[in-house]
């Protein structure tokens, strides 16, 4: 079997060290199937140029590539401290005021947390470094706060305030911005940050419909709200995939739940079958170092073994020294690891009515795939649910979605071994392209090419999936 199929995907966060042409080229070569445009940093100005350049790679490699904006949310960040520095101990009280200039022990702040937190509610800054409890509101936009331990802050370092409720505010006007900017571009996900329940979802789904925008929703889990048992399920199931938001939940709820939440976000999303993406310092020394430690290995194999459908890169691509050689690591841990130990195949648990149907036709599919030795699945699909729903069995063999939309095409390269194929829709469009990749020798031998392909009655329509056949191509 051709290995270019790896089966969990690749994304990349762009920044400084790969903005250009040329390093995006690069990258997709190297194994990367999506980009994340991290809305934190960089202008509007910038994304117009990153997407021309993507869009342009994708068309001359022939590979669907997909395109992730990713919504800053309630980030909240201390402002400019003089000197760039605040020292404190245990025992001392600041005030963060959104209001004032850094003075005494008054902090500037970049929200108003005084509309928001209660006293006793813990508030940990500079990413968790400098812990703290809230002893008193002082006025509408300042609070009080006892330092739990000796430290420093530094500017616009990170806050995160675990048991703090932003009752469903967690769109800033920012986020607005740029959601509506983000609807005039060719953009495939949206992924929303700090989700506290499945009404956040429902609320931005209707602020894309309501500006035309096809994007898909993908929750990033990082906060204590979202991993409750019933509101994590329920974020599952509203949203289109959940990213595994692993440094502000391990800030915010500790380390030591992330590997435990990691594998059952991957399990429920399999459950629903809905994307799985993990994130955050998979491969973080490679922003420094040319090879991957043996932990980092580890962990990427990990979430390969559980079935993750995309792994994704964050500083080590977007400001590292080795953005090109940090893919290279990466796919050749996802390749080896495929081959030799298969996804986790534990019971997903009982599955909704609704998809029994569909469950049964993708399980047939894998099944007789598996037994006539297939080299492929062919999936005619047209929203790309066909395909999504054969990637959540699982299988150990390459799916080829053929789709006459693009978006569904875009949104398919970070599906589990997933490659999509955008052609025009027909009866014979999945007999047609087994046909071409067998004339292109696209696996790798001269053998008749079998696969099974997976289509409907009526070509084109979203949710007619109903036949299994199986095609040998000389």
């Amino acid at each position: 079997m051709n290995t270019i199929f790896k089966r969990t995907k690749i994304l990349a966060t762009l920044g400084p060290a790969t903005s250009s042409e040329e390093k995006i080229t690069q990258l997709i070569d190297a194994g990367v199937n999506g980009f994340r445009f991290n809305f934190s940093h960089g202008s509007h100005e910038e994304r117009l140029d990153q997407l021309k350049w993507i869009r342009e790679a994708s068309a001359a490699s022939s590979r669907s590539v997909a395109v992730l904006q990713d919504l800053q949310g309630p980030k909240i960040r201390l402002g400019v401290l003089n000197d760039n520095r605040h020292e404190v101990k245990k025992g001392d009280e600041i005030i963060l005021d959104f209001a004032a200039d850094h003075h005494d022990n008054i902090l500037p702040v970049q929200y108003n947390l005084a509309e928001k937190v209660k006293v006793n509610e813990p508030i940990y800054l500079f990413d968790g470094k400098v812990r703290t409890t809230v002893i008193g509101i002082e006025s509408g936009t300042a609070i009080r706060l006892r330092v739990e331990n000796d430290g420093f802050l530094m500017s616009k370092k990170g806050i995160n305030l675990p048991d703090t409720d932003f009752g469903g505010d967690i769109l800033t006007e920012k986020d607005l911005k740029d959601l509506e900017f983000g609807a005039t571009q060719d953009y495939d996900y949206v992924a929303l940050s700090f989700v506290q329940s499945e009404d956040d979802i429902n609320n931005l789904r209707q602020i894309l419909a309501s500006h035309g925008s096809t994007a898909q929703i993908i929750a990033k889990v990082e906060t204590k709200a979202a991993i409750r048992p019933e509101t994590l399920e329920a974020i599952v199931k509203a949203s289109d995939g959940v990213m595994v938001a692993r440094g502000d939940l391990a800030v915010e709820a500790g380390a030591e739940i992330v590997p435990i939440v990691q594998r059952q976000i991957i399990s429920l999303c399999r459950k629903y079958g809905k994307l799985s993406i993990v994130a955050t310092q998979m491969m973080a020394s490679m922003v420094d170092a040319p090879e991957p430690t043996r932990a980092e290995v580890s962990d990427v194999a990990t979430a390969v073994v559980q079935g993750a459908d995309t792994v994704m890169l964050s500083d080590e691509t977007a400001n590292g020294s080795y953005p090109v050689e940090t893919v290279a690591a990466m796919r050749k841990t996802i390749l080896y690891t495929q081959e030799h130990w298969p996804a986790d195949l534990a019971a997903q648990g009982a599955v909704p009515k609704e998809e029994l149907s569909r469950n049964a036709i993708a399980r047939a599919a894998v099944t007789v795939a598996e037994e006539v030795g297939a080299n492929a699945i062919v999936a005619e699909t047209k929203s790309g649910a066909t395909a999504a729903n054969i990637a959540k069995m699982r299988p150990h063999l390459p799916i080829c979605a053929v789709t006459s939309s693009p978006r569904a095409a875009q949104q398919l390269a970070l599906t589990y071994a997933t490659r999509s194929f955008v052609r025009p829709d027909g009866e014979k469009a999945g007999l047609d392209l087994a046909r071409e990749l067998r004339e292109a020798n696209y696996f790798g031998n001269d053998e008749p090419l079998t696969v099974v392909i997976v289509s409907g009655r009526q070509p084109g329509v979203a949710g007619g999936t109903d036949t299994v056949r199986v095609r040998v191509i000389e």
